[in-house]
């Protein structure tokens, strides 16, 4: 096996990790949340970007990103979620809970199929992941609520391609 040596694109995932951090100790609504949130959003785009570009891409990167999501996406929803609970609908929450068992379901159909976990990297699923991260910046003008359903829509269409290709998705010799 190959040793991963450290990179450009690796240092630019561990800053998104930083800022997660740091934004658990910076009250939201605030200049300086909105712009750490802000570095942590670019270095997510940034870090894949420079990887691919630049030969640098590996699977230690892939696992370090992922990793740097699930900090970066855990702390905005604990910090965020009771400020969107108050804010949004209740209906709205169902639907959300529609789209998560819908997710849920095709990370399982992978998981059964191919003895691994599996989010593809959609146009939808790109599409929904930005209009996600905006939700913080839209949170205090008066499209709130509009704009929440609109990121459902985008999240139903994306769970759902994701869901068929799953489904639809042939076992590769090497895995039977």
């Amino acid at each position: 096996m190959k040793e991963h040596k450290w990179n450009v694109a690796d240092s630019i995932t561990v800053v998104r990790m930083g800022a997660s951090l740091m934004l658990w100790m910076i009250s939201p609504r605030t200049l300086l949340f909105f712009i750490i949130y802000s570095i942590a959003g670019i270095t997510d785009v940034l870090d894949g970007w420079v990887a691919r570009k630049y030969g640098l891409a590996s699977s230690f990167g892939a696992k370090l990103d992922s990793v740097a999501d699930l900090l970066f996406y855990g702390t905005m929803l604990i910090r965020f979620f009771p400020i969107l609970y108050e804010e949004l609908p209740k209906v709205i929450w169902y639907v959300v809970a529609g789209i998560l068992l819908i997710r849920l379901v095709s990370y399982a159909i992978t998981a059964l199929k191919n003895h691994c976990m599996a989010s593809l990297h959609t146009k939808w699923n790109k599409l929904t992941g930005a209009g996600v991260f905006l939700l913080p910046y839209v949170l205090e003008t008066p499209v709130i609520v509009a704009y929440g359903w609109m990121i459902c829509g985008l999240a139903i269409v994306s769970s759902v391609e994701e869901l068929l290709i799953h489904i639809l998705q042939k076992i590769s010799v090497e895995e039977k």
